[in-house]
């Protein structure tokens, strides 16, 4: 599908490009102009924001609505969830915003995420232990993949005998299978039941977890503009496992192929796993798992990079573009945890900015970490042009990520 970009600023472009070649397509782009408008793979129209400067403003825009009930309708379809998993915090704005992200941050405390530290290493260790005498495997299936789900469940108090059934219902809904569409539709409708049992349960028994916490909180004394309704505790249950696995999945692949990738960097680090935090911040930067911000609705007609959008229609903050946007850093191609001018934007920014940002930090320096202290000797295990990406502009993660270590 041909896009163009806004009248005067002519960069045409195939979404198709935006999967095999992101990033020189976003460069192209932001050369181009600042906003494009361009037809979506859902055939509805949206603008494109590239440029860093226009992308942070934008993130902390009060103008720019979460709300889909801001949609002009005949230009936005959306993605279709029932109510009690569509009222959360990437469909809010203040107030409701304000008031849900507050109470959810007195149960997700940063004690919570630091005990489960050494869970999460154990947890690293334990899935490296079963494919070490294989002396290859392919990372996302064996590795990427387990680690975080066992971590949010674990964080959530998903009992053990559920976890398979747990896995498959989130990857049919992460990368629904275009000839079986039935098959994501019937995942939320088991994720629903799932956690309308869960909470019930949690109810009848509270344990020492997250969820148990966030029943606590709506179900407490407050009053108002100090509970969640039953909507939002199950809403904000399911956002914690979908985004809090997706985007740490690809994270950690996407890191491991960076390091891959860049040897030196990978035997520094290896060295020197202090430097963990730093790199980690810049894989956010470089290769992000989420190219594109939660998509907005300008409240009026606001003016983004000069180029006035219309009230209503879809705004989608290219968050990838804007962290290799040589206009905010310098020699942006470059790997380089100790650049520095920092400032990315992979993990939002304002008040949406990533509630689960600690864990994730956590859980890729772990992975990482507990991955180059075992396999020194890691390579790829198939030619770098015949890795596969995921074919979708929303989401920036390998199909697989095939290695050895002997």
């Amino acid at each position: 599908m041909q896009n163009s970009a806004l009248p005067g600023a002519s960069a045409p472009f195939d979404l198709a490009t935006l999967v095999s070649d992101p990033y020189g397509t976003y460069a192209r782009l932001r050369e181009a102009g600042p906003v494009h408008r361009f037809t979506g793979p859902d055939g509805r129209p949206a603008w494109l924001v590239t440029r860093y400067e226009d992308v942070r403003a934008g993130l902390a825009d009060p103008r720019l609505s979460l709300d889909k009930s801001h949609a002009k309708r005949e230009n936005y379809s959306g993605f279709s969830l029932p109510p009690a998993l569509d009222s959360n915090l990437l469909n809010m704005d203040p107030p409701d915003h304000t008031r849900v992200r507050r109470l959810v941050v007195k149960a997700f405390t940063p004690g919570r995420t630091e005990k489960l530290r050494e869970p999460v290493r154990r947890t690293a260790d334990a899935l490296l232990d079963a494919v070490e005498a294989d002396g290859r495997a392919d990372l996302l299936a064996a590795y990427a993949g387990p680690l975080p789900i066992t971590v949010i469940c674990d964080l959530l108090g998903v009992p053990q005998e559920a976890r398979k059934d747990f896995r498959a219902w989130t990857d049919a809904m992460i990368a629904p299978d275009p000839k079986r569409p039935h098959l994501m539709k019937e995942a939320i409708g088991e994720l629903l039941r799932f956690f309308t049992e869960l909470i019930a349960a949690k109810r009848a028994a509270p344990a020492d977890d997250l969820l148990s916490d966030l029943i606590a909180v709506r179900d407490g004394d407050g009053e108002g503009d100090d509970r969640l309704s039953e909507d939002e505790l199950t809403s904000l249950a399911f956002l914690i496992l979908f985004a809090g696995y997706e985007n740490t999945v690809h994270l950690i692949a996407n890191a491991v192929l960076a390091l891959l990738d860049h040897p030196e960097l990978m035997r520094q680090l290896r060295m020197d796993p202090d430097g963990m935090g730093a790199a980690f911040d810049e894989f956010n930067r470089w290769d992000g798992p989420a190219p594109l911000a939660i998509r907005r609705f300008p409240l009026e007609d606001v003016e983004i990079g000069g180029v006035t959008v219309p009230a209503g229609e879809t705004v989608l903050l290219a968050v990838a573009s804007a962290n290799r946007d040589p206009r905010h850093f310098d020699d942006p191609e470059r790997l380089d945890p100790d650049r520095e001018r920092k400032g990315h934007l992979g993990l939002g920014h304002g008040i949406h900015y990533c509630l689960g940002a600690p864990l994730a930090r956590m859980e890729t320096e772990i992975a990482l970490a507990a991955l180059l202290e075992r396999f020194p000797g890691l390579t790829l295990d198939v030619p770098r042009e015949e890795l596969e990406w995921r074919p979708s502009i929303r989401a920036r993660g390998l199909i697989s990520l095939p290695v050895r270590w002997n």
